[in-house]
């Protein structure tokens, strides 16, 4: 909640006697103010999770540096006789999207439409850059090739979670003046359909001075927000910008100063703000959250950090300037959007290497619980209006709710692969669940093995799975989901690739109501009943 004013910082423009400092450890507030934009509207939960589905569909141009992160893991069993250096056995090698690239698989995972512009080699590695990209459903459009310079590459060689040698493969010489003129055009053909703009600079050549420059003007031309994540030591050439993200090393860096305490980022921030010419800026401070100041204001934000365990900050950065833009872009106040960064960054900490944030991952930690959490229904009393409710609280936050059906007798390999195929076209995943009586009407008196609530209980263990539902438990329900269907009208309907769409039960409904129907993969050779022959001793 909101804290008193605190006495920190030194006398003066931004001294005790004028400062007022914000505490917020969380998403909650104790009163509703608009301090030019950086303390939150409303920072209740309610709020912060209502802001999500208008994220959804949001324009954003990014323009910076695109690289690929390589993570090459293995095991380190012995030291090499040939000079004393560690011997790598290399299990897996893992590709990702790194740079912007970073920030673009986060909008994406926030449901926001990305552009990019952006300088690719003619290499191999850019094939795999832009196809990571499209997989992403992001415009590739603005992506330029290049004769003169390689696609960026980091490769980091990583043994039981820790990281052995990092190895950069760039060339990261600032763009020439045909291909600063190809970029510029590029960005401001796109720029009046875009609701923000994201400067991602990682020092590779693309944003040089005269990109800056006719970029952020252009911009401004069009009432469009300028966020920048930095680079260097002077943030002048990013003189007109609405925000910038440095973290604290970075800010130090530009600004000489120290930057451990909250007193120390103040006077930093405003220091920078106030030569640079830069409207506000959000401090990343790693395990001490991030702070909010805006030129101008006397008013200062602190955020203290929400992760739950932290196993890697590599591009929490970018995860923070595409949350803040997205919430932007979508009309937030800078507060409340830096109050779902701050979110979002406690989740991708979690995780290890460049991993984006996800909508479901975000609303599960603006809930106060972990994003794999799972909501089961086993009980047949409870109506279906109990589910319909949280299918449409899920549909109204912009989710993607998909469903599918069985009896899941015996829970094999081959279920487990169907759900989590299932799981990934969808936000939220609901399974239909064929009651004992149900299952006994399908499968004969002996079945089902596994009584209903202890199905249901099994399945909701799974983190794919996030609602079970009971239907046939009365005859009047019949044995297909159809009923429940009606009820649910989820956005997506999943059956098994051996059906085809016209005998899928519900599909023309589903379909009507806007949603989609997909047919997902199923692994031969597996099944309950075949199971329960091999137990009985029947090939």
């Amino acid at each position: 909640m909101l804290t008193k004013p605190k006495q920190t910082g030194k006398k003066g423009k931004y001294g005790p006697e004028n400062l007022k400092t914000f505490e917020i450890p969380g998403f909650s507030a104790s009163k509703d103010t608009d301090l030019m934009g950086i303390s939150p509207s409303n920072s209740t939960l309610k709020d912060l999770t209502t802001l999500l589905p208008r994220l959804m569909g949001k324009r954003i141009l990014v323009v910076g540096d695109l690289m690929l992160d390589c993570f090459v893991s293995g095991e380190v069993l012995r030291i090499s006789p040939e000079s004393p250096v560690p011997v790598l056995s290399v299990r897996n090698t893992a590709r990702m999207l790194g740079g912007a690239g970073n920030v673009l698989s986060n909008l994406c995972g926030l449901g926001v439409a990305p552009s990019v512009v952006a300088l690719l080699g003619r290499d191999e590695t850019a094939a795999i850059v832009q196809g990571l990209l499209q997989d992403l459903g992001c415009d590739v459009s603005g992506l330029i090739a290049c004769d003169d310079r390689p696609t960026t590459v980091k490769t980091r060689f990583v043994s039981s979670g820790q990281h052995l040698l990092r190895v950069d493969e760039e060339d990261a010489k600032p763009a020439s003046v045909a291909l600063e003129a190809d970029i510029i055009a590029r960005a401001v053909a796109v720029l009046p359909s875009m609701d923000a703009v994201i400067l991602s600079d990682y020092g590779k050549g693309v944003l040089t001075p005269n990109v800056l420059r006719t970029i952020i003007d252009a911009a401004k031309k069009h009432s469009i927000p300028v966020l920048v994540d930095p680079k260097g030591d002077d943030y002048g050439l990013y003189r007109g910008a609405d925000v910038v993200t440095p973290n604290r090393r970075e800010l130090s860096l530009a600004t000489k100063m120290p930057t451990q305490s909250d007193s120390e980022i103040i006077a930093a921030g405003h220091a920078m703000l106030e030569k640079s010419g830069i409207a506000a800026v959000v401090a990343t401070r790693s395990e001490d959250g991030m702070s909010v100041l805006h030129r101008g204001s006397n008013d200062v934000l602190h955020l203290r950090a929400h992760a739950r365990e932290v196993f890697d900050v590599s591009g929490a950065g970018d995860t923070v300037i595409a949350t803040v833009a997205a919430a932007l872009a979508a009309g937030a106040t800078l507060g409340d959007a830096a109050l779902l960064a701050n979110h979002a960054a406690g989740v991708v900490v979690g995780k290890i290497g460049t991993a984006p944030i996800t909508r479901t991952e975000l609303l599960a930690s603006l809930q106060g619980e972990p994003a794999d959490s799972v909501t089961v229904i086993p009980d047949a009393t409870t109506p279906w209006e109990a589910a319909a409710a949280q299918v449409a609280q899920w549909k109204k936050l912009g989710l993607k709710v998909g469903f599918t059906n069985g009896c899941f007798d015996i829970l094999h390999a081959g279920h487990v692969s169907y759900l989590q195929s299932a799981r990934a076209r969808c936000d939220k995943l609901v399974v239909g669940l064929n009651a004992d009586e149900s299952v006994r009407r399908l499968k004969g008196p002996a079945r089902p093995v596994n009584d209903e609530e202890s199905r249901a209980r099994v399945l909701g263990a799974l983190a794919c799975v996030d609602l079970v539902v009971l239907f046939g438990k009365n005859l009047s329900e019949g044995d297909t989901p159809l009923e429940i269907l009606h009820a649910l009208t989820p956005n997506l309907l999943v059956k098994g690739a051996d059906y085809t769409v016209d005998t899928v039960v519900g599909a023309d409904y589903v379909i009507s109501q806007g949603g989609e129907v997909w047919l997902a993969p199923i692994e031969e050779g597996k099944s309950t009943t075949g199971t329960i022959q091999k137990m009985k001793g029947v090939s």
